[in-house]
């Protein structure tokens, strides 16, 4: 089995694509037009974002935008210190600046425009 992607639902998925496009460094690309779904693809994985109208026309409403508390995306780069750099002005929701963590990773957490909690990490 393979993980194949990770889906957010969302009520503004322009601020959203745009939001994952500069964190990510890469272009939302919305392979079923430009209404209610786009997908970030990174090294390994993808981001996809669906609107909640798409939820509710394709997946009988089974989820709820801007809802989530329970889940952490975690992303990892060489160099969180300037990472956390290169996102300061873009990012409006930090819950922890770069902390070097006890097992050794350096990290940090912010929010996206939805709330959806991030840690961008590096393995010292």
């Amino acid at each position: 089995m393979k993980l194949a992607s990770v889906r957010l639902v969302t009520d503004d998925l322009p601020a959203l694509a745009d939001f994952y496009a500069t964190l990510t460094g890469t272009d939302a690309v919305r392979p079923f037009g430009p209404d209610d779904y786009a997908e970030l693809h990174t090294d390994g994985s993808i981001i996809a974002l669906v609107t909640s109208a798409g939820v509710r026309r394709f997946n009988q409403d089974a989820a709820v935008a801007a809802a989530n508390r329970s889940s952490i995306l975690e992303f990892e780069v060489a160099d969180v210190d300037a990472e956390h750099a290169r996102l300061r002005d873009h990012v409006t929701d930090w819950v922890q600046e770069p902390t070097t963590q006890p097992w050794g990773n350096r990290s940090m957490l912010l929010r996206d425009p939805d709330g959806n909690l991030i840690n961008i990490y590096s393995v010292v």
